[in-house]
Order: structure tokens, then sequence, then C-alpha cells
């Protein structure tokens, strides 16, 4: 089923150099995100829970803590590199739970989307 709302979403959500596309892939432990530009194919910046500016904090954290703390992360690196709009691509995921916290997140630290 996540394969058919990817192959869906992926119609309609493009990566351009002014508004790369926010990826988030979610495992059993850890969550990824990254930024991708789509026309040049190459990853703009990314971030997940095995980063290593999270790996010290990440055994107190729950993992919807550490969800919100990789939106942090990866908007932080967005924002060095000058990109403050994106599209946010759930990847086929319920926007629920962990990628919620993810979007608020990148949000609650500067990126708009």
């Amino acid at each position: 089923m996540r394969q058919r709302r990817k192959k869906r979403i992926g119609k309609k959500v493009q990566g351009t150099p002014e508004r790369p596309r926010l990826s988030v892939f979610r495992s059993a432990k850890h969550i990824y995100a990254q930024v991708i530009d789509d026309t040049r194919q190459c990853t703009l910046a990314a971030a997940s829970t095995i980063s290593k500016e999270l790996t010290t904090d990440q055994q107190r954290m729950t993992k919807r803590e550490a969800a919100r703390k990789v939106g942090e992360l990866v908007a932080r690196r967005c924002l060095e590199k000058n990109i403050e709009h994106v599209v946010f691509d759930r990847n086929g995921f319920i926007y629920h739970g962990r990628i919620l916290e993810l979007a608020d997140g990148a949000r609650k630290a500067g990126l708009k989307f």
C-alpha cells in the first residue's frame, strides 16, 4: 500500500532548484530526511537519527522526539545553504506520528512548506 501511495505522490511532487524536495523515510528504528534537487538529481542536505549530532542524545529520547530533532537538523543544514522553501514528500507514509513531528521540527527551525 505504501508503494502505491508513493507512486501516486511521486507524480505530483517534484524538486526544483528553487524549491527542492524534502523526502522522508521511516524505518522501525530510525528516520531519515534529505533535501533533493530532482532536476540535477543530487542531494543538497541530509539528516537522520544516526547523524553524529543526534547519536549521543538518542538513548534518552523517544522516537517522536528524535524525529523532531532530525527535522530541526535538516532545516538548519538547509538554511546554511540558503534554502528556505521546500516541497514536503512524505514518501507514501501517513502524515501522522514521527512524520508529523519531523515536519513540525523543520517548520519550527525555519523551513517553509
